[in-house]
C-alpha cells in the first residue's frame, strides 16, 4: 500500500494536533492547584496561633525569650477580648431579642410560624458552630 502525500500530511497533522492536546492537558495537570475543603487555613484558634507564632518566629528571627514574651502578650490579649465579649454579650442578646420581636410584630400569623422555624434552625447552626454566629446583626 502506497501512501499519498495528502495522507502523509494528514497523519503528520494528526500527530502534531495530538501533541498539542496532550501538552495542554499535561500542563493543566501539573499546574492545577489542589482544592482544600477547609478554606482559610486552620479553623481551630490554637492551630492558628501556633502557625502565627511559628511564622513570626521565622520571619522576625525571634529568640526563645521573645517567643515567650509574645505568648504572654497573646494570652493577655485573649483574656481582654474574652472579658470585653462577656460584657457586651447581654446587651447584644437584648438587641437581638428586640429585633426578633419587631419582626414578629410585622409578620402575618402564618409567616410568624415559619419565622419561628427559621430561628430554631439558626440556633441549631450556632450550636453546631460552637456559638459562632453568622454574618452581621441582620441575620
Amino acid at each position: 500500500m502506497k501512501l499519498t502525500k495528502t495522507t502523509i500530511a494528514l497523519y503528520i497533522g494528526l500527530v502534531f494536533a495530538s501533541g498539542i492536546v496532550l501538552g495542554v492537558f499535561g500542563d493543566r495537570l501539573y499546574t492545577a492547584s489542589a482544592v482544600n475543603a477547609k478554606q482559610g487555613g486552620p479553623k481551630n484558634p490554637e492551630e492558628f496561633r501556633k502557625k502565627m507564632v511559628a511564622e513570626w518566629q521565622t520571619r522576625l528571627s525571634l529568640s526563645d525569650d521573645q517567643v515567650l514574651k509574645l505568648n504572654i502578650i497573646l494570652d493577655d490579649t485573649r483574656s481582654q477580648f474574652h472579658e470585653a465579649r462577656q460584657k457586651m454579650d447581654p446587651e447584644m442578646q437584648a438587641i437581638r431579642r428586640s429585633q426578633q420581636n419587631r419582626i414578629r410584630e410585622m409578620l402575618k400569623p402564618e409567616q410568624r410560624e415559619e419565622y419561628e422555624k427559621m430561628l430554631v434552625e439558626r440556633e441549631k447552626r450556632e450550636k453546631e458552630n460552637h456559638g459562632r454566629r453568622g454574618p452581621g446583626p441582620g441575620f
